[in-house]
């Protein structure tokens, strides 16, 4: 791997810079005053060898980097071979709103904004979103330097449709609310990236599994770029329990739409009242189990409710 220090080719620039604003400088007669640009940057989600070029240029010419976390901003900078004179604040979830007026009012000085994440692309889940919107709300311009990406990586990696997806990101962390969002989600026909943590993961492929089918196809991407990275694909029901064994390193995971349904190919009613019945013994409720049929065999909710009430009326119950 070429080493990081050589991607700008040991020189430091600082492209379009703002005019001088020393002390005492005077902007020309006329002149607009300075504004800034905001540059969101993509850092590396494993090999630092993927850092693009202008990522290392960008940094240098920074007047101020926003991190997530300062201290592996340093280790970046050290790993790039790049040195700064930018002032840098750290910038994460727990103080964007606070932070985000001083770094808009920075731009509106005319000073250059680079905000680094942790991994991939700012605002993609990671902080971002609030000071975008605050600098296109201030006419302040906004760019980035694209680069690695876990969302996209996995999708294409995981074998599964990539012509039409939705990215989910988080989901809830409690049951509960989890349970509801992804029942929301069992007609997505787009194929969905989600992220998710490796002590949550069993117990999310296991709602999935339960929420869209036991036999949806799945891929859990596993430290992408990483020295161990690994992808496991198959069936919900199999993938849950893999991880049931305990899974680390970072976790995306890629789960198919919901298949196209054929009105010619709708299952025999007697078939889907089984299917719920069976998942009915299991505890969960009428409602819960035929959702999550009609998701398994890819049919309308409604189609799988009229073959349990038809089945009931069949049998003489109410």
């Amino acid at each position: 791997m070429p080493s990081p220090a050589r991607l700008n080719g040991g020189v430091t620039r600082r492209p379009d810079r703002a005019p001088d604003r020393s002390a005492g400088a005077q902007p020309a007669t006329g002149a607009e005053p300075a504004t800034g640009r905001l540059v969101l940057a993509a850092t590396p989600i494993g090999d630092l060898g993927d850092a693009p070029p202008r990522l290392g240029q960008e940094l240098a010419a920074a007047d101020v980097i926003a991190a997530e976390d300062t201290r592996r901003l340093r280790r970046l900078l050290a790993a790039l071979g790049v040195t700064t004179s930018a002032r840098v604040v750290s910038y994460f979830d727990g103080n964007e709103v606070s932070r985000t007026p001083g770094l808009v009012a920075a731009l509106q000085a005319g000073e250059r904004v680079v905000l680094v994440t942790d991994a991939g692309m700012p605002a993609v889940s990671d902080p971002g979103y609030r000071l975008v919107r605050a600098a296109v709300e201030a006419g302040i311009p906004v760019t980035a330097v694209p680069g690695p990406s876990a969302v996209l990586t996995a999708l294409a990696v995981s074998g599964l449709p990539v012509d039409r997806f939705c990215f989910e990101g988080f989901l809830p962390r409690k049951a509960g609310e989890r349970a509801v969002t992804l029942r929301a989600l069992a007609s997505e026909p787009r194929t969905m990236v989600f992220f998710e943590a490796p002590h949550r993961l069993a117990g999310t492929l296991a709602a999935m599994a339960t929420a869209f089918g036991a036999e949806r196809s799945a891929a859990v991407c596993r430290e992408l770029t990483k020295t161990y990275e690994e992808v496991r694909r198959g069936e919900l029901a199999a993938l849950a329990d893999w991880a049931g064994a305990g899974v680390r390193g970072e976790i995306t995971i890629v789960v198919a739409g919901r298949p196209a349904a054929d009105p010619a190919d709708a299952p025999d009613p007697a078939r889907l009242h089984a299917l719920v019945a069976e998942r009915e013994a299991g505890g969960q409720s009428r409602k819960d189990a035929i959702a999550a049929v009609a998701a398994q065999v890819g049919q309308p909710k409604r189609v799988v409710y009229d073959a349990v009430v038809a089945a009931k009326r069949g049998a003489g119950t109410a």
